[in-house]
């Protein structure tokens, strides 16, 4: 099938999509975190399916900009199954993102990644990614 705009019923495949990633125990709250996902006209839920089965998904944000013409795109989770990786997956997902900027008046797109995860910083590289030096967070 492809890609597609996620759905509700999803969410397992999505916990199990972020385990890979560490991110565990979600799966008490992630109904609720997509339905607000779903409901937020700045977001897009999207997963990649092969034979009904989620094999790989990406949360983008839309984020206005005051002081720049441009508008940007967030990349915020964005995981492809370990043992299918290096298909051309995750290149065709970050393809359609990159459209969906532009459609929505976008001039760069953002990702925050682990710098534990190089395999990652390689593909953000071979997709066009430069990095930028600091990266500040105020845990709540």
């Amino acid at each position: 099938m492809g890609i597609r705009k996620a759905k509700i019923d999803d969410w397992k495949s999505i916990c199990e999509l972020l385990n890979q990633l560490d991110y565990h125990n979600t799966e008490s709250f992630m109904k609720e975190k997509m339905e607000s996902l779903f409901n937020h006209p700045d977001e897009e839920l999207l997963v990649y399916e092969i034979s009904g089965k989620v094999i790989a998904f990406i949360s983008i944000h839309f984020i206005p900009q005051l002081a720049l013409k441009g508008d940007f795109a967030r990349i915020s989770y964005f995981a492809v199954d370990s043992t299918i990786r290096s298909k051309g997956i995750g290149r065709e997902m970050e393809a359609y993102c990159t459209d969906l900027a532009k459609e929505r008046n976008c001039d760069r797109i953002e990702v925050h990644c682990q710098s534990r995860r190089k395999d990652a910083h390689r593909f953000y590289s071979r997709q066009g990614f430069n990095e930028s030096p600091k990266y500040f967070v105020k845990m709540l």
